[in-house]
């Protein structure tokens, strides 16, 4: 498989929120680049909107993110 990604990723996993309305989502963040990452939700009751805030308070870091593509538990977001 070719690697189309501008930024490499590294897997991690870090405890992470989904801020967007009011409303807060717990996410663990499964890899991340300095472009984007992957998130995996443990519950999708909720929809998650295009765009969002993305919490990590682990780092003291608020991300402003854009929704790049949705599976079942996990989206891959691009960072703002």
């Amino acid at each position: 498989m070719v690697e189309t990604r501008i930024a490499p990723r590294y897997r991690v996993s870090k405890p992470a929120q989904i801020e967007y309305g009011g409303d807060k989502t717990s996410c663990i963040i499964r890899d991340l680049s300095i472009t984007g990452a992957a998130l995996q939700l443990s519950d999708l009751s909720g929809t998650i909107p295009a765009a969002f805030t993305l919490i990590i308070p682990e780092d003291k870091l608020k991300i402003s993110c854009r929704v790049v593509w949705r599976r079942a538990y996990k989206i891959g977001v691009t960072f703002n």
